[in-house]
């Protein structure tokens, strides 16, 4: 068996690509949607699990993948190469379509995408309004969104690629109800969320274009959540965030990393700034740091099950 990569071999600043949400803001959004008609495709062909696991991608060493969706007896994915720069979608007996990643309106990507889907005979339907965000265009509709810049959208998913490896290295330290390490593209975000078992308050819903059911369920427990963030108009920079829902009394208070994360009342999360850890000495540990801290604050300040806070301590030579 394999061993695990050592401490030793933890990134470096030059590890982690610059981000400039400015520079790349046209692509990020047409990319959203993108992520959004290849995300409601999973959606439409897969059975409901607990908190929406069903509907995420996931991080591969070329970009985004669907993993493995059923059609019937059949079985199909979709995947994002963002070094090739195509679309990808392949089913189980070895037929593949692709499609390239270009300069092109989502209207013209989502036709493209349902005709290579046709010519494979996945017959999928999906529902075209994005969900998430507040002035939503219906796929076939949209030509405002239709930039892509290559280089953007590679330094972009070598940024997540980074915060996969250390996300998952954080999830191991829990042994409780944790979610897998996956990417929301409702929300455009890499996220990974520990649960302490204790059903939640109802949560208020009002999220846009988005069932407040939906919301209701993924929020049915108490969670303390992570993630990565490449930015919006509202908050321009990419960020590494933490929140706990319900928030406990005074977790806004906790003394993360001063001078680095600071609490963000409007989103109600403790924020760290990609740059800071790309420019770290140690950006593994300062990232790790972050995200521990703001976990021990929510499961102390809300009496989680101390049982639960950390794995077992495992060789990483253990075969």
């Amino acid at each position: 068996m394999m061993q695990p990569s050592s401490p030793g071999n933890a990134s470096r600043p030059e590890h982690w690509p610059a981000l400039d949400f400015k520079s790349w803001k046209d692509t990020y959004a047409t990319l959203h949607m993108w992520t959004q008609i290849v995300g409601k495709i999973r959606l439409a062909c897969s059975p409901w699990t607990n908190h929406s696991w069903h509907v995420p991608l996931y991080v591969t060493v070329r970009g985004l993948t669907t993993s493995p969706i059923s059609h019937g007896a059949r079985a199909f994915q979709i995947d994002f190469d963002f070094i090739e720069h195509q679309l990808v979608i392949q089913t189980d007996d070895g037929r593949c379509e692709t499609l390239p990643l270009k300069p092109q309106p989502v209207a013209d990507f989502y036709r493209e995408v349902c005709g290579r889907m046709a010519r494979l005979g996945l017959d999928v339907t999906i529902n075209t309004t994005p969900n998430e965000v507040a002035d939503a265009i219906p796929f076939e509709e949209d030509r405002v969104h239709a930039s892509y810049d290559a280089e953007a959208a590679h330094r972009c998913w070598r940024a997540m690629l980074q915060a996969d490896r250390v996300f998952k290295e954080f999830r191991a330290r829990f042994i409780g109800k944790c979610s897998p390490v996956h990417f929301f593209w409702g929300s455009f975000d890499l996220a990974v969320t520990r649960f302490s078992g204790r059903p939640a308050p109802e949560h208020p819903g009002g999220v846009p274009h988005l069932p407040d059911w939906v919301a209701r369920e993924a929020y049915s427990h108490e969670v303390s959540s992570c993630g990565f963030w490449p930015g919006s108009a509202a908050l321009p920079s990419p960020v590494f965030y933490s929140y706990a829902y319900p928030e406990p009394e005074g977790f806004n208070a906790a003394p993360l990393l001063p001078g680095r994360a600071v609490y963000d009342s409007t989103l109600r999360e403790f924020i760290l700034p990609y740059e800071v850890v790309r420019r770290a000495e140690s950006p593994d540990a300062t990232l790790l740091d972050f995200l521990q801290g703001s976990f021990d604050a929510a499961a102390r300040l809300a009496h989680w099950d101390s049982s639960v806070l950390r794995g077992p301590e495992l060789s990483p030579h253990a075969s």
